[in-house]
């Protein structure tokens, strides 16, 4: 019975969407606890936002791993060990008294369990058990599902800290957290499945191939200057998206407005980004990814410019969230699209876990340096326009990215 459910494509991509909104959607609502747990706990915004960072980058050092467990062991295996790992992490941090016991939870328990439970690990299962032709639509659905969790628990996660508190609030986000580890049950996955996954005609073209081994496909990669440019551009998604999602609540109050404005831009955000995603991800199958990306990143660094310039109101901030939205996760499909472009999706969670390591050294640089240098500085805009800057460049390096698969695939075809 398991079979033919995990053989139903519809399935499957709900399945995957689910646990990435899950994920991402808990995740989302941390820059909400900045303030009452900062005031709590009488630590300052650096420290918040260091533990936040630490989060990041251990999210991004644990993805190459927990992507190559996912090929060789299975990807359901390691979505369910995440998802207790996620949830003890926010039991932990629900009873911090210490910026230690904070970074335990936050950083170090919530940093392995998004690694196990997020894009890598849930597209490398999709890109192994959905035909090749559905890949990119899939690809796109899956991660447009971090925006519906994004959507619903930024708004869920501010009425929980009004009535509970943000302890017991953290507590009850735990057992949501759970519930992905029954969803992993369905995308059980590793590397050969997809010589497995049904009509010839329409899985991935790595089905015909002699065996690859995962040093072989390591080696392979490292040496494509394509693959190099999709790293580098993507550290500039990390570091413009996880300096938003966990400074811009504290932005907006310093503009004198109230929490939940700072929910609501959050939920707009995702509101608007299930749009985006899903557009990038079915324009991804029919157009040239690079250039997708590249218009992607240009714009995002032109949406930034216009918002700081304009006077700042509820309503600017609210067109602010709406048009950052449909530019949001878009990079996701798309440049997971073009890594099971050039190089199949045999070792899919171990290569996009590596690009995905750059984009979290990016968030890790974002929200760390969003806090230090409001501390310091007593504003934001260094960041603000270091964004811009770094917007700029990664549309241009996307520009010489060669569009096709590796002479191994080549070969085949």
């Amino acid at each position: 019975m398991l079979e033919l459910v995990r053989r139903n494509t519809l399935t499957l991509v709900l399945t995957g969407a689910f646990v990435i909104s899950m994920t991402m959607g808990l995740r989302s609502s941390f820059g909400l606890f900045m303030g009452p747990m900062t005031g709590d706990l009488g630590i300052g915004r650096e420290s918040f936002g260091f533990a936040m960072a630490m989060q990041n980058l251990l999210w991004g050092l644990f993805q190459p791993f927990c992507g190559m467990v996912a090929d060789r062991y299975g990807s359901g295996r390691v979505m369910a060990v995440g998802a207790v790992a996620y949830a003890i992490g926010l039991y932990v941090m629900s009873g911090a008294e210490t910026v230690f016991g904070f970074n335990i939870g936050a950083a170090w328990l919530i940093g392995f369990g998004l690694s196990a439970t997020s894009f890598s690990v849930v597209l490398g299962a999709l890109g192994r058990l959905v035909p090749a032709n559905k890949q990119s639509v899939a690809f796109g659905i899956a991660t447009a599902g971090g925006s519906v969790g994004q959507f619903v628990m930024a708004p869920v996660g501010q009425a929980l800290i009004e009535a509970q508190g943000w302890g017991p609030a953290l507590s009850t986000m735990a057992w949501l957290a759970l519930t992905m580890a029954l969803a992993a049950t369905i995308l059980r996955s590793k590397a050969g499945d997809e010589k497995k996954s049904g009509d010839e005609k329409t899985t991935s073209s790595d089905q015909t191939l002699p065996d690859q081994t995962m040093g072989a496909a390591l080696r392979e990669a490292a040496t494509n200057r394509g693959y190099q440019y999709l790293t580098l551009g993507f550290f500039v998604c990390g570091f413009q998206v996880a300096f938003i999602t966990i400074h811009m609540p504290s932005y907006i109050m310093d503009l004198g407005m109230d929490a939940s404005v700072g929910a609501t831009t959050l939920a707009l955000i995702g509101l608007f980004n299930i749009i985006g995603t899903y557009t990038c991800g079915v324009l991804g199958g029919r157009h040239s990814r690079k250039y997708l990306l590249s218009g992607l990143y240009f714009l995002r660094s032109i949406v930034v410019l216009v918002f700081l310039v304009l006077p700042k109101s509820e309503i600017s901030v609210y067109i602010f969230a709406a048009t950052m939205g449909l530019l949001w996760l878009g990079t996701v499909p798309l440049t997971s699209g073009l890594v099971a472009q050039m190089f199949g999706v045999r070792f899919i969670s171990t290569l996009f876990g590596i690009v995905f390591l750059s984009h979290q050294l990016g968030s890790f640089l974002g929200v760390w340096l969003g806090g230090y240098l409001y501390d310091t500085t007593g504003s934001y805009d260094g960041v603000w326009y270091g964004s811009i800057v770094l917007g700029v460049l990664a549309a241009l390096i996307h520009l010489p990215i060669a569009e096709r698969p590796v002479a191994r695939l080549e070969a085949t075809t």
